[in-house]
């Protein structure tokens, strides 16, 4: 089975549309870019005589196989190697809700599909939600009636919308909001459920969700602590 992988690429914002590029060139025709901030030390920007740059944090579901030609060619193309150009890194994707978001995500990346792939000893999910701008509300909404606990939102513009049409049935707009949700791995299936029921792309979130398993945890002693049995 040619496996899934949710890719990360952070480089400095004025990179972002060479990037988004290549991408397109090899497939990739939905990803998310948000901006975040470089954390170099002052002392050393200022050795360089460089300025504070912002960052392009780009987020895109990518296969195994393009993975190792996304790879290469940001190495050859890009020269992502060389240090300050940027870095990329992937996490392994567990589940998808649906089979239509699927088709979206990978549709030039020749998937297979194959059973959810699943970590020993992994206690923990983390759930992934892209939904439209102005609907993270409905989102968490829904995840707490089935049990989640509390959410963190990153504000992005994605790529791809033209295309949603075709699979999803619906049209998408460029704004988007990214709900990050930690929930144990029992809650995951009802979870997503919820989400795709009650802000799914039968409203107008429009939201389509995945989940990534999580290794290891710390500060999560609410969601370790069993329910008390009432007398």
């Amino acid at each position: 089975m040619n496996e899934l992988y949710f890719m990360v690429t952070i480089t400095d914002r004025n990179m972002a549309k060479p990037y988004l590029a290549l991408y397109a060139q090899h497939g990739v025709d939905v990803t998310l870019r948000a901006v975040g901030h470089g954390t170099a030390a002052s002392e050393t920007l200022d050795a360089f005589g460089l300025e504070r740059a912002e960052k392009a944090v780009i987020f895109s579901v990518v296969t195994g196989e393009t993975w190792r030609t996304v790879k290469k060619a940001l190495k050859t193309q890009l020269h992502i190697d060389i240090p300050g150009t940027g870095v990329a890194f992937r996490i392994p994707l567990s589940s998808i809700g649906g089979k239509r978001p699927l088709q979206y995500l990978t549709e030039r990346q020749n998937f297979e599909l194959g059973e959810e792939r699943t970590l020993k000893d992994t206690n923990y999910e983390l759930l992934v939600v892209i939904s439209n701008q102005g609907y993270s509300n409905l989102v968490m909404d829904a995840a707490r009636e089935a049990g989640a606990g509390g959410g963190t939102v990153i504000h992005a513009q994605g790529t791809g919308a033209q295309r949603a049409e075709a699979f999803l049935g619906v049209s998408l707009v460029n704004e988007k909001e990214m709900v990050l949700l930690v929930v144990r791995s029992e809650q995951k299936n009802a979870v997503m459920r919820a989400v795709m029921d009650h802000a799914g792309l039968g409203t107008k979130a429009r939201s389509i969700v995945f989940s990534l398993p999580v290794t290891g945890t710390a500060g999560m002693r609410l969601l370790e602590e069993e329910p008390e049995e009432s007398a």
